[in-house]
Formats: C-alpha cells, structure tokens, sequence
C-alpha cells in the first residue's frame, strides 16, 4: 500500500480507538433530519466499502494486478445521492464517485458491486461494464453510463438527457417520466468551457420555462491536480445564477449533506428544473496513486486534509449520537476489508482480453435485427397534403430532396428528432428543415442556443433516453468547437460499455467548400481529418440529391437498429446545384428516389466504363469530374470511369479494389487537404490490395485555409485541373 495510504488508515483505526475526531463542520444531526440510525449506518458502510476499494487498487498495483489508482478517498459523502436519488434517475459520474455507485446499488439487492468494481480494477474482460476496458464506475442496471477520466466533458449530455425527459413522445422512452439526471464533477473541471457550456445551456433552457430536471454536483475538494480553487469560487459563481438553484452542504459531515441532496432531489423532481448541488469535500491520497503530492503541498497541509477525513466525521456522528459503538465502528471496518481482500483474490485470476478482436469487439455496437416501422402512404398523403401529387414528377436539387427524406424520416420513426441552430422556423441557412416545424411542430424540431457543444451533447444525452437525434451542424468548421463530444463521448459509448450503452444519432454537418470562399475558415472548411480517425463513426458524404436521399435513409437505419454514430457530410456548394454542364440542363437535379430506395455502406458509385483512366473522388470532387469527363471525351477523345466513393469510413474497400482492378491509370480527385487527407489512405490502400499496381496521382487541395472570393480557385482542385492531370498522365 502507498505510504500516504497506510497512513491514513492506521489514523483511522488509531484515532476512533482514542475517539479523537476532527470538530464539526456543521451543527446538525442525522435525528434532526430524520434519517434514521438504520439507513446512517448504511451510509458509513457505503463510505467504508469505497475507501476499502480504494486502498485495495493500490495494493493490486503494487503487485502489478491492477493498472489505475485513482480513487475517491474524501469525496465518500456522495454516498448520499446514491440513496437520495433513485436507482432509474440516469447517472452521470465523476471518478471519485466510488461510494455513490456502492449506495446506489444497494436499491437493487441482486447486484454485486464490490466485486463488479475489482473485476474493473483488474482489468478483467468478465467486468460487467467495460468488459476490462477500463476502470469505470457504471452499471446499465443502475443507469450509470461509463465514464473514464472526465474533464466535465460528460456535463453536456447529462443536460440533453434531463432535456429529454419532458419532452412528449409516441414511444416508451428509457426513463420514467418523473426522473432526474444527475451529474458531478470536481471544482478544478467546473471551470472547463464544457462545464461552463452546460450549465449555461440548463440555465438557458430553464429560463425559457422548459423542463431540464438535472443536478449538477459540484464536489469541492479545493484543488485540481495541484492547482488550488479559489476560496468560494464556486460558491461566487454558481449562488446567484437565474433559473438554476443553488444548494450547499458539507460532505464531511453525512446528516448535512443528505440533507442537501435531499432538497436537491426534492425541487429537481417538483419542478422539473436545474439545480446546483455544491458539495464540500476534502482530497485524500493525492489525485492519484502516481502522485507525489508533497511536490506541490507542504505536509503539514496534506495533514490537516487527513484529519479532516468523512469517515472519522462519520464515526464520530455515530459515536457521539450513540447510533454505533467505537468498537461497532471499527468491526464494520476490518470486516469490510476482510471481505474486499477475499473478492480480490478472485477476481485476480479471472480472465483478461487476450487479442485485437476481443478488445475492438463492441467499438461497433451489437446488431439488433428489426425491420424498420412501415411508411404508409395515406400518412404522407396527409403530411404533404397538395405537393404530394407532385413529388414524384419534380426534379430537385440536394437542399429539396433532403427536406423530403427529413419529412418522410420524421413520420417513419417516431423518435427522430431533428435540432440545431436556425433549424426550426427559418427552415435552416439552407433551407434543408424548411416547413418541417409547421409538419411535426416543435416537439420534433427545435432550435438550440449556438454551441455546438450543447448541440451534440444535447443529442448523446437524448440518445440515452431512447430518441434518435438528428443534429444539424450549421459549418463544417463548427464541429472543432464541439469534436469531443463526437470523439470522447459518442463514439467510446459502445466501447466502454461492452455494448450495453449505445448513443446512436446522424450529424447531419453543411460541408466542404466551393461556396466562393464563404466565411473564410470559420465556415468553410475541407478538412474532415478529425473525424476519419474516430474508431467506430460512420461518415457517409452524398455528391448529389438522389444519392443523399438513399444514404440518408441507410443511416437512419444503421442508427436506429444497429445504434451507430453517423457523420453526414452534405456539401454546402451543391445544395442548389441543379445544372452539371449548362444552364438549364439539370443533369444534377433528381427526382425523389422510391421509398424502398437506400445505399448501403459498401455501395460505391460508377459512372462510364472508359478504359484510359479511372478517377476515385467524393462529394464535390465527383461533381467536377463529371464536368471534366465530358471535355476530356469530346475534346479530346479520352475516356474515363468516375468512382464517387460516397462513404469515407469504413472506406468500402471491396468494392473500390474490384473496380480499380483492371486500370492502367488511376487519379484521386481529393478536395481536402494533401496532408491528412483521405488521398493519403486510398494509396495506401491501392497499394496493399492490388497485385498490379496502376499508374496513381492525386490532385488534392493545397494545406491551406479557404479563402475568399474567387481566390479558392487557387488552393482547391477545379475542372480545368482535373483534365490538366488527366491528360498528362494519359500523354506520358
């Protein structure tokens, strides 16, 4: 056991032996507030099975039997939200949270926490959470999603989740409609921007007089790592806020601070709104077991934050209001280490992941095989009313047809819900959500303030709660303010969870370039690096109408009954696009696709079966070269196959082979930039599965950002330079 570790507790022990305890906190008994001898005593036995835990993890480490000693020593009075709220108000925990999940537990008898907590110290792939994963606190039992070491990222979708509950839906939602969603996190992640986001996002959304029942608990040790927090900083910050109410107690001391989790689950529960629990605690053993706290504080700091230990607060309850003996006290302690002791012996020998497969096994999560809800069509008939007649004969452009999938998908699935900003009345800056408010109203579209944080948190957490959201992101260059939320909590839901949590949703994202420069990099934006190496995301990126309708529909389903995240990627310059190769011709206008009608993963595009050179592209890469291979077959008498690729990840890597197999010259349309772009996998890939390689060039854009006007001419691919490259590589 680590020094600082043995010395706390050897105090314990010695220090209720001498009943020497620290002085009260607060002048309150557990009688006063009516928690009863019985339910103390299960309090303390919860803060002693987590500090147990706690010294246990550093003794595996020690014998390398255990990987990660961040503990909860000194934050054991969150024991309490474990029985103030209930086991079905879902759980959104920090990691020193360990005496919470203990005292939740107990609401279901049949669980098994403290060996379910040591099969995930020891990485064990029998962990009933992350399958040995990870060390996390969580239960799908207990509604406590997994989480690993959060930085308050986990704040905005305990919001989207206390969101969803009071909005109406015509489907059984996984929480009942009386719950709350609680969330804690430390005073040192407090300050992060996503903290700060979410609570201004529960404050927002409250002050509009709409139901957001979440509690957010501060749990104030005083320091972050070594950074100390002001004194009431917190306190400052949070007392005065509008629309969110502010609660304070003492987690030293049990009665007090049941009583504010009480009051705190009282008003979350009667109103329906935010509350702000702000908890005081004190830090024990350092942040972690690989921190040497007497770097940074002097010892006899670290000391007065031992003597302030919650258990000695809570012994000393105990004994003084004669609710247990010293000797009750110190027998329920070393009974509790005896039993943890003998649960680790067990499970040290339990078996661990053993390869690749076994660890990747749920980045995907399980497939569920159910068949989509019927599309009746005297229920569109009732939706589009006098256009319904002229949908089939119109062709339209990618904006126009999306709306029409987006109608369509809303009254297929009826826990689609589609949000963003801009997105409701004004129909988006896009027009691609136009009229779908006065179709569905606002329980089904919905604008949102503008953080993108918000946004996708909003959609994880309604995803818990059993919608399918379709977010919109208003830029591409908008995603980088909120990538996190796709990259650190959407997508390793599956993967910490052994598949039991997933947090399906399509982004829909206005893309790329090619809009004169628009904005410059701030909405403009070719770079979709940050999502390409995301493990487990879907990014599926249409080049026309037709195309984007059917992929549209092939994600909703991958979402819905395989519970994918999905990245649509919808170009911004061929939203109104209609004409290919002159005006009026509409050669890139489509009419609506049949219902029935989708494009799956591993579908790529194909268009002429020229012989001279075959160009891989997407989106907007796919669009120029169908105006350069005109030129190219008229002017110059070359012909050409055009692959449109359609999905960047998983890249459908059969399909591209197959097509590729049997060409001489092969020239990578990329719009995104030469480094870090999509090119650089297809050569790769090219390289590694053809056994005669093609002659293969890429004409990508230059690592620059967009500029405006007609200057992005000069750093993105065009027509023009599409013919230069091919003509040089058929010439040579």
């Amino acid at each position: 056991m680590f020094n600082r570790a043995e010395v706390v507790d050897q105090n314990f022990t010695e220090f209720v032996t001498k009943k020497i305890f620290p002085d009260e906190t607060v002048h309150i008994t557990p009688a006063s507030i009516g928690l009863s001898n019985e339910n103390f005593i299960d309090l303390f036995e919860s803060q002693m099975m987590s500090r147990h835990l706690d010294f246990r993890s550093r003794i595996l480490k020690q014998d390398n039997q255990s990987y990660y000693t961040i503990g909860s020593s000194g934050h054991e009075g969150n024991a309490v939200l474990g029985k103030a709220f209930r086991y079905t108000d879902m759980a959104f925990l920090h990691y020193r949270s360990c005496a919470l999940l203990m005292q939740r537990s107990k609401q279901l008898p049949e669980s098994t926490p403290l060996y379910d907590t040591l099969l995930s110290f020891v990485a064990s792939k029998e962990d009933p959470i992350s399958s040995g994963r990870h060390k996390v606190l969580g239960s799908k039992a207990l509604f406590v999603p997994p989480q690993t070491s959060t930085i308050a990222s986990h704040l905005p979708k305990a919001v989207g989740a206390a969101f969803s509950i009071g909005k109406d839906a015509d489907f059984q939602k996984e929480m009942p409609d009386d719950s709350v969603v609680i969330c804690n996190f430390g005073d040192a992640s407090f300050n992060h921007s996503t903290a700060q986001g979410a609570i201004n996002t529960a404050e927002w959304i409250a002050y509009r007089k709409i139901p957001c029942p979440v509690v957010f608990i501060c749990e104030d040790n005083g320091i972050g790592i070594s950074v100390s927090t002001p004194p009431k900083w917190v306190e400052e910050r949070m007392k005065s806020v509008p629309a969110i109410k502010y609660i304070q107690c003492d987690g030293l001391n049990l009665a007090d601070a049941y009583r504010g989790a009480q009051e705190a689950a009282e008003y979350a529960r009667r109103t329906q709104m935010p509350v702000f629990l702000h908890m005081r605690t004190v830090r024990l053993l350092g942040h972690a077991g690989s921190d040497i706290e007497t770097l940074y504080n002097p010892m006899a700091r670290i000391e007065s934050s031992e003597f302030q230990d919650p258990l000695l607060h809570s012994a000393r309850i105990a004994i003084e209001n004669e609710i247990m003996t010293d000797q009750d006290v110190l027998n329920m302690y070393e009974s509790l280490r005896s039993r943890i002791q003998h649960i680790a012996e067990k499970v040290i020998v339990k078996p661990k992941l053993e390869s690749a497969e076994e660890v990747m096994e749920d980045i995907i999560p399980p497939k569920q095989p159910i068949l989509p809800p019927p599309l009746l069509e005297e229920d569109r008939k009732k939706l589009f009313g006098k256009n319904y007649d002229r949908i089939p004969k119109k062709k339209r452009n990618m904006s126009q047809l999306l709306n029409i999938a987006l109608n369509d998908i809303l009254l297929q699935y009826k826990n689609t819900v589609i949000f963003g900003e801009d997105v409701a009345k004004k129909g988006g800056v896009y027009h691609v959500t136009t009229s779908i408010l006065e179709n569905f109203g606002a329980k089904r579209i919905f604008n949102t303030l503008l953080d993108e944080q918000a946004i996708l948190g909003t959609a994880i957490g309604m995803a818990h709660n059993g919608f399918l959201p379709i977010p919109e992101i208003q830029f591409l260059a908008y995603l980088h303010n909120a990538e996190d939320q796709i990259r650190g909590e959407a997508a390793t839901l599956s993967f910490f969870s052994g598949g039991r949590f997933s947090n399906p949703m399509v982004i829909r994202i206005a893309s790329y370039a090619y809009q004169r420069g628009f904005g410059g990099h701030f909405h403009n934006d070719n770079s979709i690096a940050v999502l390409r190496d995301i493990p487990g995301l879907i990014i599926a990126s249409p080049s026309n109408g037709a195309d984007a309708v059917k992929m549209l529909r092939a994600c909703i389903e991958k979402a819905q009954f395989e519970k994918r995240v999905i990245a649509f990627l919808e170009p911004i310059a061929l939203y109104m696009t209609k004409d290919l190769h002159e005006a009026g011709d509409e050669a890139w206008a489509s009419h609506y696709p049949a219902l029935e009608e989708k494009i799956d993963l591993d579908e790529i595009g194909v268009f002429g079966d020229g012989d001279d050179l075959t160009i891989i592209t997407y989106s907007n890469g796919y669009f120029l070269s169908r105006q350069a291979e005109k030129v190219l077959k008229e002017e110059h008498g070359i012909h050409i196959k055009i692959i449109d690729l359609r999905w960047i990840l998983p890249l459908p890597v059969n399909a591209l082979i197959n097509e590729v197999k049997h060409s001489k010259r092969v020239l990578i349309v990329e719009e995104c930039r030469e480094t870090g772009s999509l090119s650089e996998q297809l050569i790769t890939t090219l390289v590694e599965h053809l056994d005669h390689l093609p002659k293969i060039k890429r004409y990508s854009g230059h690592d620059s950002f967009i500029p405006l006007g007609k200057a992005w001419e000069y750093v993105l691919p065009s027509k023009d330079g599409i013919i230069k490259h091919v003509l040089e590589m058929v010439k040579k």
